[in-house]
């Protein structure tokens, strides 16, 4: 079926295509159109729809939702998020899966209401207190947004953690069409065996009662915990790494970029193929796991990386650093408090280096 959709709009239709069941949100710009979106059309299908008094609400009534074994989604933007991250800890604590969404805006600070790509670090390093991670998803098109809500679920459950899907206000606010039957740009996530639910607080009634909980005060029970979340996390970053490659074969610089960044730098690529220059594009669908591995095996012949993000200071440098361990040589080239990139000024940069 073709649909033409805003992002943000996509991105409801995939989460209740995927079976949403509750969402809870604050309102912010540039995200306000999800919220809007959900609290006329939830209702319509007997689903949960509640605009919570706070951000910090919000997230506490995902967990309340998520213990039940419900899907249940919130959506914020950058400042918001942060106001979440206590909660997001305890998530993770308690292993529940749900997706959060962050349509991310300039900062730090309130910032302003343009589209960003600031909040990398926050994302993709835990952001609360405690050894953490969630799932970090970056589509870059709205076909990626109604793709990766629609599955996000599954790989939440798979798991018993977090997602959090991240894309910028800008890619919030595009429009474009699409066919919701194409398999491009799905996650195809794996789910070997009926999904697990026997954690679910559902009333004990005929069974024993059981906790989900997160404070473990008995001697080395937190650590041993720390230790099964570890070896999740292990289990992932082996299993759901996903990263598309364009015109890498023969390339003798790497731009690397995500989200809508990387839609400029695939337009710099092939302006540049047209000229013989020889630039391939990395673009990570997930940030948390980050494809490490599959950045070191390129830089075996591929010695000059340009990280491209909308960024001020540069965050996912820091990781394509950490890829090549020394390698290959890595460039930044950002912009920051909403400012977009283009694929003229990205060409610059790329010449500069060549």
């Amino acid at each position: 079926m073709k649909k033409v959709l805003q992002g943000n709009i996509a991105l409801c239709e995939g989460a209740i295509e995927g079976g949403l069941d509750a969402y809870y949100a604050y309102p912010i710009t540039p995200q306000n159109e999800i919220s809007a979106y959900f609290a006329e059309v939830l209702p319509q299908k007997n689903k949960v729809f509640l605009q919570a008094e706070s951000e910090i609400a919000a997230i506490n009534m995902v967990f309340g939702t998520a213990v039940t074994g419900k899907r249940a989604m919130t959506s914020s933007s950058s400042p918001g998020i942060s106001l979440m991250q206590e909660g997001i800890s305890y998530l993770c604590g308690c292993e529940l899966p749900c997706v959060i969404v962050n349509v991310m805006r300039g900062g730090p600070g309130l910032g302003n209401i343009s589209g960003s790509q600031q909040d990398y670090f926050q994302a993709t390093r835990g952001g609360g207190h405690g050894d953490y991670h969630t799932i970090v998803l970056a589509p870059f098109s709205v076909k990626e947004i109604y793709e990766f809500a629609k599955e996000s679920f599954l790989l939440a459950e798979k798991y018993r953690i977090p997602v959090l899907i991240l894309y910028d206000g800008y890619l919030g606010q595009t429009m474009e069409i699409f066919d919701t039957d194409s398999n491009e740009e799905k996650l195809n996530v794996k789910i070997d065996q009926n999904i697990d639910k026997s954690w679910v607080l559902d009333g004990a009634k005929n069974r024993p009662s059981r906790k989900i909980r997160s404070l473990l005060m008995a001697e080395g029970e937190l650590e041993q915990h720390n230790l099964k979340l570890k070896e999740k996390y292990t289990q992932i970053k082996k299993n759901e790494i996903r990263v598309k490659f364009y015109e890498i074969e023969d390339a003798k610089i790497g731009l690397v970029a995500y989200g809508i960044a990387a839609r400029a730098a695939l337009e710099a690529v092939y302006k540049l193929k047209n000229k013989n220059i020889k630039v391939g594009l990395i673009r990570p669908q997930t940030l948390w796991p980050f494809p490490y591995n599959e950045i070191k095996n390129l830089s075996n012949y591929i010695k000059k990386f340009l990280v491209v993000e909308m960024s001020s200071l540069g965050q996912m440098v820091e990781d394509v650093k950490l890829a090549v361990e020394g390698n290959a040589e890595v460039f930044f080239y950002g912009r920051g408090g909403g400012a977009l990139v283009s694929s003229n000024e990205i060409i610059k940069k790329v010449l500069e280096i060549y």
